[in-house]
């Protein structure tokens, strides 16, 4: 095959497979008499295994360490594990579908695409909006929240806040909370409510939401300094002030008791 052919075949450009040339990812072909490289079957199949691999997520330097893990392997073998990349990307694209099934089902509100979890309680919590600019905001924090959050402790942050919100009152509070911190738009932030905010937002907000290195625990961190610079000057105190109550809580509370045995 000619490198033109070699790019269609496989789903790339030639610019690409000059790049990968250039980085020693894909071999030189030997040239024909007439000068033309020609490629093989299994060019083909190490150039498909960098562009999987990519699609992946991988860097270029990390695909380098995984096809020199492939050196000296039988054609069949790399073409097995060819199959079960395709595979994965599979079973991830069918699941993407159908978590966008459910989102286009429930409809996607303003902050965005969020975990079936999530959505859910959006929507089991839709009265505590009413209109309160804060909750819309709140939702958005959670939204970039979860999705920074490993995969495996998601499902437990969603729990924390849905179980606090579904236990006696848990709506009720976190409507005073909302209903406080809306009042400081365009407060001082000095204002002796900035406080009784706090107070309210830590009260509606679950025990173990913090993790267990609490003092590892940055009070200004960019990502805390992005969140307060998003609020009018006595709500970003507030949630300031939340926060500092928040590790106070946690260091003199007990540690969450462990989950039981899987």
């Amino acid at each position: 095959m000619r490198i033109g052919e070699l790019a269609e075949a496989v789903g790339v450009t030639t610019r690409a497979i000059r790049h990968y040339h250039h980085l020693g990812l894909l071999p030189e072909p030997e040239r024909l008499s007439n000068g033309y490289r020609d490629y093989g079957l299994r060019h083909a199949v190490l150039l498909a295994r960098i562009r999987r691999l990519t699609e992946l997520g991988l860097g270029l330097a990390e695909v380098r360490d995984v096809l020199a893990d492939d050196a000296g392997k039988e054609l069949g073998e790399v073409l097995a594990e060819l199959d079960q990349d395709l595979a994965r990307q599979e079973a991830e694209i069918r699941e993407r579908r159908a978590r966008l099934r459910g989102l286009m089902e429930a409809g996607v509100g303003v902050e965005g695409p969020v975990s079936e979890e999530l959505a859910s309680l959006f929507r089991r919590t839709a009265s505590l909006l009413d209109d309160s600019p804060m909750a819309a905001k709140d939702r958005e924090v959670l939204a970039l929240i979860e999705t920074g959050t490993r995969p495996e402790d998601r499902e437990r942050f969603v729990s924390l806040i849905s179980g606090s919100l579904s236990g006696p009152d848990g709506i009720e509070r976190a409507r005073a909370a909302y209903a406080l911190l809306d009042d400081l738009a365009d407060a001082e932030v000095d204002d002796p409510r900035v406080e009784a905010a706090a107070t309210a937002l830590v009260g509606s907000l679950p025990d173990g939401l913090l993790p267990d290195d609490r003092e590892g625990i940055d009070l200004d961190s960019p990502f805390l300094r992005a969140l307060y610079a998003d609020f009018a000057p006595a709500q970003a105190e507030a949630l300031r002030r939340a926060v500092e109550l928040l590790l106070t809580r946690g260091r003199n509370s007990p540690a969450p008791p462990p989950g039981p045995p899987a």
